[in-house]
């Protein structure tokens, strides 16, 4: 009995708590327009460290630990979301079909692009900081297989969530311009 009062008693304070805010990821635009050398491209799930990976938004400290607050959330699944922006952006720059895994359309793309990130942090030195690998592979086509380091650093005015969100597109659209390039001729 005393088991169920309890339960009945987390829910309830669960059920009086006010949900999080939500922010959104949003595209920074690309002036960029190149000529594909590919008809089409996967940008598989990216691969983002477990804070990253979290609905709450992380920050560095000044003593460097990572920190996050659960009052605002991601307003969508961070993979995902980054996921789609980087398709998204690619196929913009390149005028080519681009889409996420799984693969939405019939038949294999031309190529995979699998982006495995190390570090994507709002610095406590007021820099936004995206790094890790990407990795270009040929699967419906002839293409030379090449992987390829970046790091990326936006500025940031200060700590506040939109300058996070504005620089974190910031950086997504510089890795998406330097994808393409490996893309295009």
């Amino acid at each position: 009995m005393l088991k169920n009062v309890t339960i009945l008693a987390v829910a309830a304070l669960a059920a009086c708590s006010a949900p999080a805010d939500r922010l959104a990821l949003t595209a920074a635009p690309s002036a960029l327009e190149l000529r594909p050398l590919v008809r089409s491209a996967m940008v598989r799930t990216v691969s983002l460290p477990t804070y990253a990976a979290a609905e709450e938004i992380a920050t560095q400290t000044a003593e460097g630990l990572i920190a996050t607050d659960d009052s605002v959330l991601w307003a969508d699944d961070p993979q995902r979301a980054i996921t789609l922006v980087i398709a998204d952006t690619l196929g913009d720059i390149l005028n080519t079909d681009v889409g996420p895994d799984p693969w939405p359309f019939v038949g294999l793309p031309d190529v995979a692009i699998d982006i495995r990130v190390t570090q994507m942090l709002a610095g406590a030195d007021g820099q936004f900081r995206l790094s890790g690998q990407f990795f270009v592979g040929g699967d419906g086509i002839d293409f030379r297989n090449s992987a390829h380091r970046f790091a990326i650093s936006q500025p940031m005015p200060d700590q506040s969530l939109s300058s996070i969100a504005t620089a974190q597109a910031a950086a997504l659209l510089v890795l998406s311009e330097d994808i393409a390039r490996t893309l295009a001729r």
